[in-house]
């Protein structure tokens, strides 16, 4: 599959025309996700310091609403290279994509 401007930028191994390369909310999903994984840290801390249980619910609280985040911008963009890929002329292009949609529905 041919790499679109703001789509696959690396496509990788993919089955029956669905491009599981890096799309172009992968670099925002990183970020968001490094932030997230500095929060972990952050709590952790937090833990041993002994803090007070409210504060550490707060952070996790934040943390998991982060991760969340990260997951609907992943899977929004993933929908939309679906839909682009299900209107390609290949039926069986159509297909996987179609079957990717559902596939990652799931996770919603």
């Amino acid at each position: 599959m041919a790499a679109r401007p703001g789509r696959d930028v690396a496509a990788t191994a993919a089955p029956a025309g669905v491009g599981h390369g890096l799309h172009h909310s992968h670099k925002d999903v990183v970020s968001r996700l490094n932030r997230a994984a500095g929060q972990i840290k952050t709590i952790v801390a937090m833990i041993e310091g002994q803090r007070s249980c409210l504060d550490i619910a707060q952070q996790l609280h934040a943390v998991e609403m982060a991760v969340g985040a990260a997951k609907k911008v992943l899977i929004k963009d993933h929908i939309d290279h679906c839909l682009d890929v299900a209107t390609e002329d290949s039926r069986s292009a159509r297909r996987a994509a179609v079957e990717a949609f559902k596939q990652i529905t799931k996770y919603l």
